[in-house]
């Protein structure tokens, strides 16, 4: 096979790489430019996507002897993940990029091109399985349950998969991905994993937003509207938040208050008791199935961050809407999350969280 193999700079993906290689296929390796002015290097573990990833990139790529090329994206990840990004927080929802990327970007945009230029299949270094099915292919989830990213690969559908590989999804743990980059000569085979959020390499999500977004002062509240406090602009803040609140009154029986809602209409920001973030029911729109479309009301799992717990759940599908009852209350759910369905470890498809209710 003929495959294009996204090199992130990273230790997984250059692995992942090696591995076809051996295997015998035709690899191409390919490192995504996402920034028109990118950092020289990362910040440790934060951010990804430097010139020192690319270089990283090249030099592995060079130490497997097979040929590499940069493709600029940075227009299009501008256009499909970061300005969704943005919009999306200041219409008072929390977006997954990481998600948006892989749907519109790494699985779309790069897949598109690749089979335009007589490629098979793109490669890349998520911990994720796929095995045969009707459909062609299905979406499992790793062996390695504390690398597992299948959620993140949720928004992908049954043609994309099809023409998707995960070398290190079947039966390999982090530590001897380390220790078979160290074996093949790798240089970076300790370098530290990538965490946050990618274009955000400083963690600063709010500094980021209000940037873009401005200060819109206005009130923080609790549930029967009386002020606590201010905020500097909705986009500061998330369903389930903890920290930063810097409310002036106290709560009456002194335990920690989190936001309950954001409402950028109203420019407001509603705190309150963690009980009140109790959810049983989620709403879910634009949903996306890995194998066949589905419909009508079946048990299985639903995950709704990409290191959370999966909750075991009654899902509906009609009129291309998805509705799901948890069996026990969630905490801290946001409409723009991802809910990701499953079937013991297949994933099912996953939908845009739009509301949630208790």
């Amino acid at each position: 096979m003929r495959i294009l193999a996204a090199m992130s700079g990273g230790v997984d993906s250059a692995v992942a790489a090696a591995r076809l290689v051996d295997a015998g296929h035709d690899v191409v390796g390919v490192h995504l430019a996402l920034s028109k002015n990118p950092e020289a290097y990362r910040s440790g573990a934060r951010g990804c996507c430097s010139l020192e990833d690319s270089h990283d990139a090249r030099r592995a790529a060079d130490a497997l002897g097979i040929p590499f090329y940069v493709w600029d994206f940075a227009e299009r990840f501008a256009e499909d993940v970061l300005a969704d990004f943005v919009n999306e927080y200041a219409s008072g929802r929390t977006p997954n990029p990481c998600l948006r990327c892989n749907e519109k970007i790494k699985f779309a945009a790069v897949l598109e091109r690749g089979r335009a230029l007589g490629f098979d299949a793109v490669a890349t270094g998520h911990y994720a399985r796929l095995e045969p099915s009707p459909a062609g292919v299905s979406l499992h989830r790793s062996a390695e349950p504390a690398k597992d990213q299948s959620y993140v690969l949720g928004v992908l559908d049954a043609d994309q998969l099809r023409h998707s590989l995960f070398p290190l999804g079947a039966d390999t743990a982090k530590a001897a991905v380390r220790a078979e980059a160290a074996a093949r000569g790798l240089t970076l085979a300790s370098k530290p994993d990538s965490h946050d959020i990618c274009f955000i390499p400083t963690g600063d999500t709010a500094g980021f937003l209000s940037a873009r977004l401005g200060r819109r002062p206005d009130d923080i509240v609790d549930e029967r509207g009386e002020v606590l406090g201010a905020h500097d602009g909705t986009h500061r803040f998330t369903v389930g938040q903890r920290h930063g609140l810097h409310l002036s009154v106290p709560a009456g029986d002194g335990r920690p208050r989190y936001v309950l809602g954001v409402d950028p209409v109203r420019n407001t920001v509603t705190v309150g008791p963690k009980q009140s973030l109790a959810v049983r029911v989620i709403e879910g729109i634009r949903p996306t199935w890995t194998e066949q479309p589905v419909s009508g009301a079946w048990r299985g799992l639903v995950q709704v961050r990409a290191h959370g717990d999966a909750m075991p759940a009654t899902i509906e599908v009609a009129a291309g809407r998805v509705r799901i009852e948890l069996d026990e209350p969630a905490y801290g759910i946001a409409p723009g999350q991802a809910a990701v369905s499953y079937d013991g470890d297949r994933v099912v498809g996953s939908a845009t969280i739009s509301s949630t209710g208790a």
